[in-house]
């Protein structure tokens, strides 16, 4: 199972970060989830404070950097407005988002490239479609147990948790929509799709498991 890329897509609060933590560690691969970000960063030269400010200025030069980074990236749209640098630099507000994409595309590529990992998010089961050894999995829950997981990870009231789960589902889902063409969270867009409310986390884990033996025959 070494040589296994397994890309974990989640509803909020359904335990999807704690499956891919738990299936990294009992099968020793590493794990990637907000270092793809810092990864991107990096590699394109981006500020992180810009990150975290989403400004709506950048410079030609990154978005060269940037868009150097996309083009070895298959299965990926690129909104229109990328074949001409003069376009992109005067639509800053979403070419911004759309370049720091490519980036993160770019790095979760490489990284799959270097060998067996777990990749949480970031639409890397699309970006890793059709790589070798690639494993997509979906996590989703039922609405109430996602919300008591929230409150008790978060330590929120329940309406709170309610309205982050359901908020943060939807950003996630236009995510996804904007990025593939596809619909987040529909079964024909993962190799194994499970349900936390029945499993339990470790239960994902070992269903996850089971499945990369029976690929591997």
């Amino acid at each position: 199972m070494k040589n296994h890329i397994i890309t974990i897509s989640r509803e909020y609060g359904s335990g999807g970060r704690d499956v891919g933590r738990m299936l990294a560690d009992e099968l020793g691969l590493p794990l990637f989830d907000k270092e793809i970000m810092n990864m991107a960063i990096e590699k394109s030269g981006l500020a992180a404070d810009f990150i975290e400010k989403k400004s709506e200025s950048v410079s030609s030069k990154f978005m060269l950097n940037l868009l150097r980074l996309s083009l070895k990236v298959p299965n990926v749209r690129i909104s229109s407005g990328f074949n001409s640098l003069s376009v992109a630099t005067t639509a800053h507000t979403k070419l911004d988002a759309d370049y720091l994409f490519q980036a993160q595309a770019s790095v979760i590529k490489e990284i799959a490239e270097l060998g067996g990992c777990v990749i949480v998010g970031r639409c890397a089961g699309h970006i890793l479609w059709d790589y070798p050894n690639h494993l997509s999995v979906f996590i989703r829950g039922r609405l109430d147990d996602r919300v008591q997981r929230t409150t008790e990870t978060y330590n929120m009231p329940e309406k709170n948790a309610v309205d982050n789960v359901k908020k943060i589902d939807k950003h996630r889902a236009n995510h996804y929509k904007s990025y593939t063409g596809r619909k987040w969270g529909a079964a024909d867009n993962y190799d194994l799709v499970i349900n936390t409310s029945y499993t339990g986390i470790s239960g994902a884990v070992s269903v996850i498991k089971t499945m990369l033996d029976i690929k591997a025959e």
